[in-house]
């Protein structure tokens, strides 16, 4: 929700719901392990619906869940979705309300069934401060499919990319004045080991819907050498056939980290 809106995840979605036309990608070549998503424009659908914005947000949870079983099909390792962000408490305190009750929902309607598709949730983001059930909601959820290996699902949650390099080199500052670590001793690993995904790769495919090209405070370490496909669906119309679009135009990528690729090769 760090752009028009990102919902919370998971919570009595509908099967089948309509979504955009698209032309259906071929995926022979190498799937992306990591997928991470910004989800965008629950608020724009409804408007434009002259729907409130918890009905976005609702519709929204439905894609959310599509997502997931966009990425079992397509064999997607990690799936990435920024679900709430540092900002969003910003928000009107009704619509904070409504998308922590449908985080509520997610626990009580669909933790179970992604524990029997083998799904790992696993949740990044600031823990400090949160209300006390939704704490207690976030540990459930990781704690109950910890053991699942065919997906594991990356929500970002009370999340800022910037913030969560701040808690880093906080870290970092107290093992250096503590006498622990020298500061010659910091480099790329040492930051990384201290990241709420030190345990994660990197995401290959950044995916934001609604149009908007911008990645809000997400995943600011972690996407420097990321794809990044932007699409101009909203996202509560998101569906498998544009998710299948968007790892086929990665497929099509030439990937250089930094040298050169194969096509200058």
């Amino acid at each position: 929700m760090a752009g028009d809106s990102k919902t919370a995840f998971l919570a009595g979605a509908a099967e089948g719901a309509p979504g955009p036309a698209h032309a259906p990608a071929s995926l022979p070549a190498h799937i992306p392990a990591h997928v991470a998503i910004i989800m965008d424009g629950n608020g724009r659908w409804a408007a434009r619906r002259g729907l409130p914005r918890a009905e976005g947000h609702r519709r929204g949870v439905e894609a959310v869940r599509r997502a997931v079983r966009s990425a079992l099909d397509l064999g997607i390792t990690y799936l990435t979705v920024y679900s709430f962000s540092s900002e969003n408490w910003r928000r009107p305190a009704t619509e904070v309300a409504d998308l922590m009750g449908l985080l509520r929902l997610f626990v009580r309607r669909d933790l179970a069934d992604l524990d029997a598709n083998g799904v790992r949730v696993r949740i990044i983001g600031e823990r400090e401060g949160l209300p006390g059930d939704i704490a207690a909601l976030l540990r459930e959820a990781e704690e109950r499919t910890a053991h699942n290996t065919r997906l594991t699902l990356v929500v970002a949650f009370n999340y800022g990319g910037r913030q969560e390099i701040v808690r880093a080199a906080r870290a970092l500052a107290r093992a250096v004045q503590e006498g622990r670590l020298a500061p010659d001793a910091i480099g790329l690993d040492t930051v990384a080991a201290l990241l709420d995904t030190r345990d994660i790769p990197d995401p290959d495919l950044v995916i934001r819907t609604s149009g908007e090209q911008r990645v809000s405070n997400f995943l600011t370490w972690q996407t420097a050498y990321s794809e990044f496909v932007f699409i101009p669906d909203l996202w509560p119309d998101f569906d498998h056939a544009a998710f299948a679009a968007a790892v086929g135009e990665y497929q099509g990528r030439d990937r250089r980290f930094g040298g050169l690729g194969a096509q200058a090769r």
